[in-house]
């Protein structure tokens, strides 16, 4: 325990010195302007950021530190960007890519253990392990765009048998196209193709909005009606914008939880939010400190200006039937190319 005491001490202080200062602002100020509003690009430099980070730390405080600085930032740009990301999803990225500097020169330490196991050169094993680690850099971005791969909205057994396996059978592509080996060694085109195979099978929703928006817009006047219909123990999704009190224009997404059933005031009174009519539409009157509305951004004087409700549409798991098609049609190419080739060919282009 003297070595995680140390650590988590370590960790303690710089969470302090990251409240205290508003360090963790200006992070999101850094982010954001070099970002440009690009969530993508946001993701990237984060991820960045978290390696940097965790260079050098064990692995609580690694957690502790990442996740202080750099988890806020996310959920902040994402809730901008129109993005509402559960803290478990974003979480997730950081810590990732917070352990994932054991393996990244020139502060590897797990690297360095294992080029003293094997004696062989500590920059070389380094560099060949960031390499085979950040193939699999895909999966934190993932827990952003779709968080059923955290079991997070998965209400039955066979929705949950479903994400599993196209799960295991998008990784298994994934490393197939990184690798240029499927059945034979792949062509280059044929490796892009199951690169987009992976991307559909962790992420079908993304064609989907193309088809089918995912939320329907209810103007703010409608907001008793849809608090009082929601499900106990869910969330409403609100569209607010103001000004911070730091004089910073805001408009972004969140997702407010909500209690068990009743009347609006008594569920919003709830999330530590309470709100006024006015003629200009809804305002928020008072935000109770450190309530769940406090957590989601909300601050005295923002407006509600929308309502996003979940919109009819086709399941996203239709796409997993194309996506598997086209797999098909490599295997088979793959296939008729390798009966073509002798062994030995096969052993000396391998």
């Amino acid at each position: 325990m003297i070595g995680i005491a140390i650590a988590t001490a370590a960790a303690g202080i710089i969470v302090g010195t990251v409240t205290i200062t508003g360090f963790g602002l200006v992070m999101t100020d850094l982010v954001e302007t070099i970002s440009a509003g690009n969530m993508l690009a946001m993701l990237f430099l984060t991820a960045l950021i978290c390696i940097i980070l965790g260079m050098g730390m064990p692995t609580t405080a690694s957690y502790i530190v990442v996740s202080t600085l750099m988890a806020p930032v996310v959920v902040e740009l994402g809730s901008q960007s129109g993005l509402v990301v559960p803290l478990v999803a974003v979480h997730m990225f950081v810590f990732y890519f917070g352990l994932m500097a054991d393996v990244t020169p020139p502060v590897g330490l797990a690297a360095f253990a294992a080029s003293a196991i094997s004696r062989g050169d500590y920059l070389k094993t380094g560099f060949t392990a960031f390499w085979y680690s950040i193939r699999t850099g895909i999966l934190p971005f993932m827990f952003i765009f779709n968080t059923e791969l955290l079991l997070i909205g998965v209400s039955s057994l066979p929705h949950l048998l479903m994400t599993i396996a196209a799960a295991i059978a998008a990784m298994l592509v994934f490393a197939a196209a990184t690798q240029g080996w499927f059945i034979t060694r792949s062509r280059w085109y044929e490796s892009v193709v199951m690169l987009l195979v992976t991307f559909t099978l962790l992420r079908p929703d993304f064609w989907m909005d193309f088809v089918y928006p995912k939320y329907n817009v209810e103007p703010a006047q409608k907001l008793a009606q849809v608090v009082q219909d929601a499900p106990p123990g869910t969330g409403v999704r609100l569209r607010i914008e103001g000004t911070t009190i730091e004089g910073k224009d805001v408009r972004k997404t969140v997702l407010l939880p909500l209690g068990d059933e009743g009347p609006l005031a008594q569920r919003l009174s709830h999330s530590g939010l309470t709100t006024m009519n006015l003629p200009s539409g809804i305002q928020v009157a008072a935000v109770n400190l450190h309530s769940a509305a406090d957590r989601a951004g909300f601050e005295q004087g923002f407006r509600i200006t929308g309502i996003e409700t979940l919109a009819s549409r086709p399941a996203k798991e239709w796409f997993f039937l194309p996506a598997l098609a086209v797999l098909a049609v490599v295997f088979l190419l793959q296939r008729r190319r390798a009966a073509t080739l002798s062994p030995a060919t096969m052993t000396q282009r391998a």
